[in-house]
């Protein structure tokens, strides 16, 4: 648990400890109706949780007292958990405020109550919030209160309302500070009664309710491009130079999208919407049209407009568009941290010999050999085996640099090749396997590898702690090598947003967002589990109760004190307390220890129920370990458990497989050897290729040509796709076709579909269509995505930044098709059946 986690859980504590017994057992029959699981349950996590128990501790350890709930449950319980109690202590708070006012009413009250979020109970409290130098504030101070209250209720003109104010000669708030206001002639005071009127009509959130709901159904979000300046500089927004769609029906990547280019200045945005309906709503609700005599009417039509334009429609316009963001960056970032789960979780290759390659141009491609421990290995000399050749323009060294690199496979008898998927990487690629096709005594085999936040890793203090004999440029190389071996290792040293495999990263709360990716690298990381005498610092500060310090005391304990023997001796290390080693013992692995069972999952506590199960057997443990045909006859009822967290059947599962790694087997894509770059894609061309990133409107393809290619999500599938994630995950190898290319754009679409195959007509292709409507109908215009990688020359690695961001939103077909034929000809809704794929049947 880090500084900040530690700091964030004692606010919660406050927060909870405010709260009553009946709040809580609320919020908890609410949680468990809402994610579909018993109270009990609920009760169960909230108590371990509030006693500082971790959710991979929990979903491994307690299974017994949750009744099973996993890791994915017990995470949407924990975020949801803390959301209610947030709401729950600010509307404590808010109904304090409004008692002390003397203004809660049980209708107040029991909309409170029901508030479902914390943007709607700031609404609820907003009319009632202290502003002393608001309009209204100054006027009701200079005495125009009364004067007010005749014109709601009295058939008087305002003037007449205003016959025997006399104005103050200097005006004080309530706190006694004089306020510099001038009400000195009538059009001063007709302002002042008119402001106090509409400050009195804002208290009716019952109306407000029913014009935010109509005018969220009709308003568009409109974007224009801010000068005839950003048209260049912001070429990669030009889909939204002139874009206009309903705001309820925008999808989040587009809105990212929008937002993102009024953040760079290049485009500005602004709502859209009527104006007359929802001021006759106002005008009815207090039955103006009935009020006279005539000047009253017209001034309270006023006071209803100047509430409509000047209160709420501004107030409404902000609230929809913050509520469609909010929506939209929790989309990205569920979005990213599944995406980050399937990469740390991707296949390892295991204890291999690999050279780690890190393809360059002009600054030559560097090499490092790493051996199965992820050590870089040494030569005779105890020097760190490394190189740096210059195969290509302008130095041509091509014979050196494989008569190097055969040497190297030679010597140390190399079982892959990683080589990093940057500039050169097809090049080196193809050197690499006409090296290997030359020998036949080379067993070694080449891999394309993801390197995107190598160059983060390389530039960090934690690679200076580890690499720090090795030249920065370098270490790359090993990094690539070290993410073939064991993806998990390596990447939990990289900031995950470093990755590149995100949907609008760098828009969304950045809090929130490095919160839900700690999380996402806690469970694999604990899924996993580490060997604690082999494991960083990094890695192990992912562990359950552990943080980066306490890490950093293990290692230097293990440099200082010899490998660990025992799960036992780390009881020995300086700020590891008994709570901290009850969390993280379990997901800490010791091998070649004195203890067998400190190998597996089975946790300390339990180890004298593994006892009771070896005198039932009669069997020693190694007898035991990983034999399913003992363990199957064990009768568990017969054993005695040491207590109710965990059963004997759990331990016996554990036993039977003791070393068990959750993640898939490692296998590799083939890439074409004649496609290296765009340039030698065509039409029609089947690939195979890897899968780098999934959004909300679909994912990217690596194939080997130096930038991803988009399979949008109309061209995943015959039927309706409703989220990419639930087809593909990152690491996935898949055929796709080429469908179109934008070589002067650096665009590529893919198509997943059969080739010959009549796409399946069903309605929810069509709805997906028109929820893309206005995309369709003005161009097919694209959202701007978060993932092309672009080809850029090698003095620096992109940053990830640069190697995340600036895909389009390829259309593919329905593109290439509205170049040649006009939605005119068309008609709207053939062009929309081909956006989506789907064929417009013949009349």
């Amino acid at each position: 648990m880090s500084s900040t986690d530690t700091l964030t859980s004692s606010q919660s504590q406050t927060k909870v400890q405010a709260l009553d017994a009946t709040t809580h057992a609320n919020i908890h029959d609410k949680l468990a109706r809402a994610l579909g699981i018993k109270t009990a349950q609920v009760n169960a996590f909230v108590k371990l949780y509030d006693e500082g128990a971790t959710v991979p501790f929990i979903a491994r350890y307690r299974k017994e007292k949750t009744q099973s709930l996993d890791d994915a449950q017990l995470r949407a319980l924990e975020k949801s958990l803390n959301y209610e109690r947030d709401m729950a202590a600010r509307r404590l708070k808010i109904t304090e405020l409004l008692s002390t006012q003397g203004n809660l009413t049980d209708e107040l009250q029991t909309r409170i109550n029901n508030a479902t979020s914390k943007l709607e109970l700031e609404d609820i409290y907003l009319p009632y919030r202290p502003r002393r130098r608001s309009p209204a504030a100054k006027a009701r101070a200079a005495g125009l209160d009364s004067a007010a209250q005749a014109v709601l209720t009295q058939e008087i003109t305002p003037t007449a309302a205003l016959a025997d104010y006399q104005a103050p000669t200097s005006i004080t708030d309530d706190s006694g500070n004089e306020i510099e206001v001038d009400f000195s002639d009538i059009e001063k005071q007709l302002a002042g009664v008119q402001a106090i009127i509409v400050d009195e009509w804002t208290q009716a959130l019952g109306l407000l309710d029913s014009v935010r709901n109509g005018f969220a159904k009709t308003a568009s979000i409109v974007s224009t491009v801010a000068s005839d300046e950003k048209r260049e500089v912001g070429e990669k927004f030009k889909d939204y130079f002139e874009h206009s769609e309903s705001l309820a029906r925008l999808p989040n990547h587009r809105l990212l999208a929008m937002l993102r280019g009024r953040q760079e200045n290049v485009l500005g945005l602004k709502i859209e919407g009527e104006d007359t309906p929802f001021i006759e709503k106002i005008i009815n609700q207090f039955d103006i049209d009935a009020k006279a005599p005539s000047e009253r009417r017209e001034f309270l039509t006023e006071a209803a407009t100047s509430l409509w334009k000047d209160k709420w429609r501004p107030h409404i316009e902000h609230r929809l568009l913050t509520e469609k963001r909010l929506a939209a960056e929790a989309d990205a970032i569920e979005v990213f941290a599944n995406n980050l789960q399937h990469l740390l979780m991707a296949a390892p290759a295991g204890r291999k010999v690999i050279l780690g390659v890190d393809p360059g141009i002009r600054h030559g491609v560097k090499m490092a050999i790493i051996d199965g421990q992820g050590h870089v290995m040494l030569d005779k000399d105890e020097q760190p085996v490394i190189a740096t050749v210059y195969p290509f323009a302008p130095d041509n060294k091509m014979d050196e640099a494989k008569s190097i690199i055969d040497g190297l496979l030679s010597t140390y008898d190399v079982d892959l090749v990683a080589i990093g998927n940057g500039t050169a990487s097809r090049e080196t690629d193809a050197m690499i396997k006409e090296i290997l096709a030359a020998n036949d005594l080379l067993k070694a085999k080449a891999v394309i590898v993801n390197e995107s936040g190598a160059s983060v890793y390389s530039a960090s203090e934690l690679a200076s702690e580890e690499l720090a004999n090795l030249d920065v440029s370098v270490r790359g190389a090993v990094s690539i090598a070290r993410r073939l071996q064991d993806p998990l290792s390596e990447l939990v040293k990289v900031d995950p947003k470093a990755i590149g495999v995100g949907q609008y990263q760098h828009d969304v709360n950045q809090n929130q967002l490095a919160d839900s990716l700690d999380k996402v690298t806690q469970d694999s990381v604990n899924a996993v589990g580490v060997d604690v005498n082999t494991a960083s610092p990094a890695i192990l500060a992912h562990i359950a109760g552990l943080n980066r310090n306490v890490a950093q005391q293990i290692v230097t304990y293990r440099k200082e004190h010899g490998a660990f023997d025992s799960r036992e001796a780390l009881k020995n290390v300086p700020r590891l307390g008994a709570k901290t080693f009850e969390q993280a013992a379990g997901f800490l692995r010791i091998h070649d220890g004195s203890n067998p069972l400190d190998a597996t999952g089975v946790h300390p506590e339990s180890y004298a129920l593994v006892d009771n199960i070896l005198t039932q057997t009669g069997k020693d443990l190694a007898e035991l370990l990983g034999n399913d045909s003992v363990l199957n006859t064990i009768d568990t009822d017969a054993v005695a458990a040491n207590d109710d967290n965990i059963s004997v059947k759990a331990i016996i599962d554990e036993l039977a497989k003791p070393a068990r790694d959750p993640r898939p087997e490692f296998k590799t894509a083939n890439f074409r050897e004649d496609v290296n770059s765009i340039k030698d894609l065509e039409e029609g061309m089947q690939l195979e290729g890897v899968v780098t990133n999934v959004t909300a409107f679909g994912c990217f393809v690596d194939v080997g040509v130096h930038q991803d290619g988009l399979v949008h999500i109309s061209q995943m599938a015959n039927d309706f796709v409703a989220d990419p994630m639930n087809r593909v995950k990152p690491g996935d190898i898949i055929s796709v076709r080429v469908i179109s290319i934008d070589e002067q754009r650096g665009r590529i679409g893919f198509s997943m579909k059969p080739e010959g195959e009549k796409p399946a007509r069903s309605k929810p292709a069509v709805d997906n269509a028109n929820s893309d409507k206005s995309t369709a109908t003005r161009g097919n215009q694209r959202p701007v995505a978060d993932n092309k990688r672009q080809s850029k020359p090698r003095g620096k690695r992109p940053d990830s930044d640069k190697a995340g961001k600036n895909t389009t939103n390829n259309r593919s077909k329905a593109s290439k098709s509205n170049q040649s034929e006009s939605p005119s000809k068309m008609g709207t809704l053939g062009a929309l059946l081909q956006e989506a794929g789907v064929t417009k049947s013949k009349k």
